[in-house]
């Protein structure tokens, strides 16, 4: 029989060798990000779309949302944090400010891109060439930024997506006016973040406090809960390039919600992807909708996609 070894130590995040955010390249600036519309002109795109398969899908969906926000339902959006990497940002915070989009949830990266956006003017490094020489993710300022809002949160005792907002606000990030948690916090709507411990380049850090990370995002999720049970009272909620984590996540918010009230309601989920995956299908669009509602799957790039509901949620909203 084998001697048993004993386990490996934890590395020593205090000997990792971090870098200056001026050293690092960026995919994403912001001259490159997209905008909003000045006006919704070319108003008969929507009605000469045939009135088959998924031009169909879009419109009932974009009207089903804008019956519910005029019955003053929420519209949740479940933001992958790619969102923001393909210039998205300007036109999902349109959105909030026109009372369509009502609260906004992402994972841990949302809060990195979101984060550097903000502070720097440009995010989304070269993973393949920093994982080469062992410096992708370490560049101190994003993890000393990150390492700030998880101690705001602690100290004030809020959730992680309210933190950062603040912090953003607080600090006064040059351009915090691209920031999704900044206006969130601003117009004082929900902001959630759901962290997976490893799955972010801040958990590389010496300054990362897993403990207080946690507890903050913990408090969001049981926020989304509450969040949930408002959508499932005749609200909507859409997942935009979340494959895994927020799928999940908001399964467990809705069966928490549904627990507390006593069974399912009614609501309008969608998901929004450049290709087909299996959990936002079963957990976003199917399942919570089985006897509840209606879903829709729609694939195609989120730089399109996503101008192109905002066009029409824009329409059908202010009508």
């Amino acid at each position: 029989m084998a001697a048993k070894k004993p386990q490996p130590a934890p590395a020593d995040l205090t000997r990792v060798a971090r870098i200056p955010y001026a050293r690092r390249a960026n995919k994403t600036t912001i001259e490159a990000l997209g905008r909003p519309m000045a006006e919704t002109d070319g108003a008969d795109f929507f009605e000469s779309l045939p009135g088959f398969l998924k031009a169909a899908d879009l419109k009932e969906f974009i009207a089903l949302v804008a019956e519910a926000r005029r019955e003053g339902r929420p519209f949740h959006l479940l933001l992958g944090a790619h969102l923001i990497k393909v210039g998205l940002s300007p036109i999902l915070i349109d959105l909030m400010r026109r009372d369509i989009v009502t609260g906004l949830s992402f994972s841990g990266a949302g809060v990195i891109h979101d984060l550097e956006l903000a502070f720097f003017g440009g995010t989304s490094e070269d993973v393949q060439a920093g994982l080469a020489d062992g410096s992708f993710g370490m560049v101190a300022e994003t993890g000393d930024l990150f390492a700030g809002a998880v101690a705001l949160a602690a100290a004030n005792r809020v959730g992680l997506g309210a933190a950062v907002g603040r912090f953003i606000t607080e600090r006064q990030a040059p351009h915090r006016a691209l920031s999704l948690f900044a206006e969130a916090y601003r117009l004082g709507r929900p902001a959630t973040v759901h962290v997976g411990i490893g799955t972010d380049i801040v958990a590389q850090h010496p300054n990362f406090d897993g403990a207080a990370v946690g507890a903050a995002s913990h408090l969001d999720f049981r926020i989304l809960c509450t969040v949930c049970g408002e959508i499932d009272s005749g609200g909507a909620i859409a997942n935009i390039g979340s494959a895994v984590i927020l799928p999940e996540v908001f399964l467990k918010a809705l069966t928490v919600a549904r627990n507390l009230r006593g069974g399912a309601g009614r609501l309008v989920t969608a998901n929004f992807d450049m290709i087909a995956h299996y959990r936002p299908a079963v957990n976003v669009v199917n399942r919570p909708t089985a006897l509840a509602g209606k879903g829709f799957n729609f694939v195609g790039h989120h730089e399109v996609m996503i101008p192109l509901l905002a066009w029409g949620l824009r329409r059908a909203c202010e009508q």
